[in-house]
């Protein structure tokens, strides 16, 4: 299953789709925090009770439907989450009286639509993810950017699913080693300094963070190939060391240039100050 993430209305849905079944499962729980436009752990509790109630009143078959899957969270990590294909989503939003019922129906058959045109032309998912970004407002050098650093990032895990690394936590590990060898911060330190929650920290980066990022990635890949890194620990060195390469290039840069790399910015509309994390050389 590939885990992936959709925009409704600027919210954020995660969802996975099933290649074998070729059936999407989405958060439960997103949606209904949709609907009912409050926050996750309000839409939390809300999908909790309404659960019950529909055990209660005869509907039980509904909620047997959904399963869970681990899906990443805000923290960065991966924990066990109520989806539910589109089928079952559609009985659930029935269930929650919402002014956001029909406009999402409409959406989830759109994702659904979407996917069939992918299968037959993957291009059309590139086309689809460039036309996101500019309705979000991205510039487009900054969209090109995101896409080459993705595609970089891609053969990337690639390399590792290749060489007996473990999708999820394993990957997650790795990430994060690379990102506190080349920005001198963790994934979540990044995160709290642009003032992120459950936002993805690539899709606020600005255009230097993404280079850097990608430069990091690269040089892990390319000193992973040349030793022929195989399991966590050989990964972990190459990791370090690609971190290091581009650590290195962004300290010359900035004394350069006299810019910092990482920064405080982001792409949120409104939101509170960011927390003000010491960044290590």
């Amino acid at each position: 299953m590939a885990e992936e993430l959709k925009l409704f209305e600027g919210n954020r849905i995660r969802h996975v789709y099933d290649e074998e079944k070729e059936t999407y499962y989405f958060s439960v729980v997103d949606i209904v925090a949709i609907l009912i436009e409050k926050d996750y752990q309000t839409a939390r509790k809300y999908w909790n009770k309404l659960a019950q109630r529909l055990r209660d009143e005869g509907s039980e078959q509904t909620v047997t439907n959904c399963h869970q899957l681990k899906l990443e969270s805000s923290d960065g990590k991966k924990y066990k989450t109520d989806v539910a294909d589109i089928k079952t989503i559609f009985r659930i939003i029935q269930s929650i009286p919402s002014k956001k019922a029909e406009p999402i129906k409409q959406w989830l058959a759109k994702v659904g639509q979407e996917r069939v045109k992918e299968m037959a032309d993957p291009s059309t998912a590139i086309d689809r993810a460039r036309e996101t970004y500019k309705k979000l407002g991205r510039s487009d050098k900054w969209i090109q950017q995101r896409m080459t650093g993705q595609e970089t990032r891609n053969k990337l895990t690639d390399y590792w699913k290749d060489h007996e690394i473990t999708e999820g936590e394993e990957y997650a590990i790795l990430t994060n080693i690379i990102h506190q060898e080349w920005s001198g911060l963790s994934v979540k330190e990044h995160k709290n300094l642009k003032g992120l929650k459950s936002q993805n920290l690539r899709d606020h980066m600005s255009e230097a963070e993404l280079i850097f990022t990608a430069l990091a990635e690269l040089s892990t890949r390319q000193v992973a190939e040349s030793v022929n890194a195989t399991g966590m620990e050989e990964n972990k060195n190459a990791a370090i060391k690609g971190g290091k390469v581009a650590n290195r290039a962004r300290i010359d840069f900035e004394k350069t240039t006299g810019q910092k790399v990482v920064t405080d910015k982001n792409f949120l509309l409104s939101g509170k100050k960011p927390k003000q994390i010491k960044q290590k050389n």
